[in-house]
């Protein structure tokens, strides 16, 4: 249902029900969850992939489970809905630089899992949807990471009518850095693993938290630049900051570059 490799620093997690278009059911919420807080947790790792096998990245909510849900009780409802909440949260909150490589469909929960990682590289084949309105339903879940990534004007067009875009419309909105051809995504993806694999392991897995903290004291400029003038200060006089201004002095590598 999931399968992991690793190569060096970088983990590969790769949704691995083909047959049923990687659409999530209970126990790929369960297994993805776990894999990304092990990764949370492994100080050695410098990236984390996440595709899909078969002819899709993520259909969404698997229908079979969906319909055994529409019978289940309030409380069961609830418990799935919240297992759900953490895989997003875990996976938008991961301290490991992530990447999504998107191809075919993204549906739904699909598109909230991109929208939770830090690059997004998708086919120009790719088509993706917010339909949950279509059945009756809404993407609430997903929410905040996908408004956070399109924006509230686009969200409230794609949340309302469910309709499906394509690669292009996705990179205008925000959605996706990247668009290539079909054959370009595992370079193109590969590509991306060798820049966070040249840089500074520690500035690299804090500044998803910089634009977090950003955000958060957003209503308080002076508080804002008390927090980044130290966050810069220690950053300067840390190991990383004198590694890398003395690699740049001296002409060479810093000792964290590691090859894809």
């Amino acid at each position: 249902m999931l399968a992991i490799t690793r190569h060096g620093a970088v983990l590969h997690l790769r949704l691995d029900r083909p047959e049923r278009h990687n659409a999530f059911n209970e126990h790929l919420i369960t297994e993805l969850t776990q894999a990304l807080e092990d990764a949370g947790a492994d100080a050695q790792l410098r990236a984390v992939v996440l595709a899909g096998n078969g002819p899709s990245f993520s259909a969404g909510a698997d229908l079979e489970w969906m319909s055994r849900q529409a019978v289940a009780s309030h409380q069961d409802n609830l418990r799935d809905a919240r297992a759900l909440a953490r895989l997003m949260r875990t996976l938008d909150t991961l301290p490991v630089p992530t990447i999504a490589a998107v191809h075919g469909a993204a549906y739904g929960g699909g598109v909230g899992l991109a929208a939770c990682c830090d690059i997004v590289i998708a086919t120009d084949s790719a088509r993706f949807a917010l339909s949950e309105v279509r059945l009756g339903l809404l993407p609430a879940v997903i929410s905040p990471y996908v408004v956070a990534a399109i924006g509230a004007r686009q969200a409230r067009r794609w949340f309302a009518t469910g309709q499906s875009f394509d690669a292009a419309r996705a990179e205008q909105m925000g959605l996706v850095h990247e668009v290539v051809a079909a054959d370009a995504l595992d370079a193109a993806v590969q590509a991306q693993v060798q820049l966070l694999l040249q840089a500074a392991p520690h500035a690299s897995r804090t500044a998803r938290q910089l634009i977090a903290e950003v955000l958060l004291r957003a209503a308080d400029p002076a508080a804002q630049d008390h927090h980044n003038a130290a966050l810069i200060a220690n950053l300067r006089a840390g190991a990383e900051g004198r590694e890398g201004l003395a690699a740049f002095l001296e002409k060479r590598s810093p000792y964290w570059v590691q090859p894809a």
